[in-house]
């Protein structure tokens, strides 16, 4: 059976740009994004309300095709009432069981105050450094075993 891999919750709109960017400025941040997430094997899944306007084929390819295959899903119907994305989301870990998650998104009302899983971002700014260093440090933590690694070149050993 194939370990349970880490699952990154991503919101497009405050996280992967400001909210009020201009049309030609969205996915602005996304590069550093991906250069954060890169080293390490976590799957991703879109929460973002774009799920509903554009196909997950179309989403993929809004990122590089190094990372395309780590794009996953999407989150499924949205959910009434208070939590609503935080409910998505525990709605597909129901379905897709991860080793643990995190969600990267502007809005924290959505979520439960002591949610741990939420890295919650400034929607004016959407996500910077500080954000995805707690990412980072929590995909060392949890994705170690699912980190990649480069073959390590075999240096000889110098006789004694």
């Amino acid at each position: 059976m194939t370990p349970l891999k880490p699952v990154l919750f991503l919101d497009f709109d405050g996280v992967l740009h400001p909210n009020r960017c201009a049309p030609t400025d969205c996915f602005c941040l996304l590069s550093p994004l991906v250069e954060a997430v890169t080293p390490f094997d976590v799957d991703i899944v879109i929460s973002s309300t774009w799920r509903f306007r554009w196909s997950l084929r179309r989403i993929k390819k809004l990122f590089p095709a190094t990372l395309r295959r780590r794009v996953v899903g999407t989150t499924g119907e949205p959910f009434p009432g208070t939590y609503a994305r935080w409910k998505e989301i525990r709605e597909y870990l129901r379905a897709h069981p991860a080793a643990d998650w995190r969600a990267l998104d502007d809005f924290d009302f959505e979520f439960p105050g002591d949610c741990r899983e939420l890295i919650h971002c400034d929607g004016d700014r959407g996500c910077q450094s500080a954000e995805r260093k707690i990412l980072a440090i929590w995909l060392a933590q949890t994705a170690g075993s699912y980190k990649r690694r480069e073959p390590k070149s075999r240096v000889p050993r110098r006789a004694p």
